[in-house]
């Protein structure tokens, strides 16, 4: 989980109408990320189901993106977050999610498009924004977005809804400023990465031409 994908959830829960249960595949916290994983209290009084294929912190039920064994309408809101390039069949994964999803109901979904190799455990794709919108397709009304350059960003978040879409006007608002972020997380990480393999001289040059590319026009 990074700052801003939580900063992403943090706005649809406070932006979109909210049912419950509200349930998060995918809610494994990583061993150091606990703190900004938990996102319980960005929902609180609500009944909150955590699903990963794995046990640990965050995980009430271990159930299988590919077949979820739940009712369908079981959700009121689902999220699937930093998940969906961790999971073998992505297409299946999101159809079962919108099967799982009532009607009316929304779904939130983030990836990231550029960022290392982190197996949890295993790490096999990265979307572009119209990746994402094919995947959401299980969906009648689908809104996507990003954040970082508009021909190379960072992250990429998507909404299903299951049913017609909300008022989006107040998170399109709060949609502007955010999708001009850096993600501060995964620069911290290609850096250690460079750290260890590239020469000094060089990588100081990748930095200098990343900047200059992250700097707003104008």
């Amino acid at each position: 989980m990074r700052p801003i994908v939580r900063d992403f959830v943090a706005a649809v829960a406070r932006e979109l109408p909210l049912g419950e249960p509200i349930v998060e595949f995918g809610a494994f916290q990583v061993p150091g990320q606990e703190e900004i994983a938990d996102l319980r209290p960005l929902f609180p009084g609500l009944e909150y189901v955590g699903v990963d294929m794995r046990p640990g912190r965050g995980v009430d039920r271990l159930l299988d993106l590919h077949d979820i064994a739940l009712p369908d309408g079981y959700a009121a809101v689902a999220l699937c977050l930093e998940t969906l390039e961790h999971v073998e069949r992505p297409q299946r994964a999101v159809e079962e999610i919108c099967r799982v999803l009532r009607p009316g109901g929304w779904a939130a979904f983030s990836s990231t498009m550029c960022f290392p190799i982190h197996e949890h455990p295993g790490d096999y794709w990265r979307f572009t924004p119209g990746g994402l919108r094919s995947l959401l397709r299980p969906f009648p009304n689908v809104w996507v977005g990003w954040a970082g350059r508009d021909d190379f960003p960072h992250t990429v978040i998507g909404l299903g809804f299951k049913g017609p879409a909300p008022d989006l006007s107040g998170l399109l608002r709060w949609y502007q400023p955010w999708r001009r972020r850096p993600d501060v997380a995964g620069v911290r990480r290609w850096e250690r990465w460079a750290n260890a393999w590239l020469p000094p001289a060089l990588w100081q040059t990748a930095v200098r031409v990343a900047a200059r590319r992250r700097r707003p026009a104008g």
